[in-house]
C-alpha cells in the first residue's frame, strides 16, 4: 500500500453538479452525490454512488485489478437489451484507508458511456 503524496497526489472532491450517466442511450446512473478523483497526471474520474446507479444494467465479472494507492478494483459489465460491454465499470469495494471516500462508488471508462454534467 502506498500513500498519496507530493510524488503521486490524489484528491477526491464532492461535486454539487447533477450527473447523469447513459449507456447506449439508457440512463444507468443519476446523482447529485458524485465525487471527482484527480490522480497525479491522469484525467479526472467521476465516481458515482452505487445507490444512485441502476444496478440492473451492471453484472459483476471475475476481472480484478490492483492499484497500490487505492486497493483492489472489482469490475462490472454494462448491458442493455441491445448492447453489452465487458468490464466497463470498476469499483473499489474495500479501498485502502487513504481512499475510503470512494467505497460504495462506481466509475466508468469514458469511451463506453455518455456523462451529462449540469451545475
Amino acid at each position: 500500500m502506498k500513500i498519496p503524496g507530493p510524488d503521486h497526489p490524489i484528491t477526491v472532491t464532492p461535486l454539487k453538479d447533477h450527473i447523469v450517466v447513459k449507456f447506449d442511450g439508457t440512463v444507468i446512473a443519476d446523482t447529485h452525490g458524485a465525487l471527482e478523483l484527480r490522480e497525479s497526471t491522469y484525467p479526472p474520474v467521476l465516481y458515482i454512488p452505487r445507490a444512485d446507479a441502476k444496478m440492473v444494467h451492471y453484472a459483476r465479472t471475475d476481472h480484478h485489478t490492483h492499484c497500490p494507492y487505492k486497493g483492489d478494483a472489482s469490475y462490472f459489465d454494462l448491458s442493455t437489451t441491445e448492447k453489452r460491454v465487458p468490464n466497463a465499470v470498476w469499483s473499489y469495494e474495500a479501498p485502502f484507508p487513504a481512499m475510503a471516500q470512494i467505497k460504495d462508488y462506481v466509475a466508468y471508462y469514458p469511451q463506453n458511456v455518455t456523462i451529462e454534467r449540469t451545475p
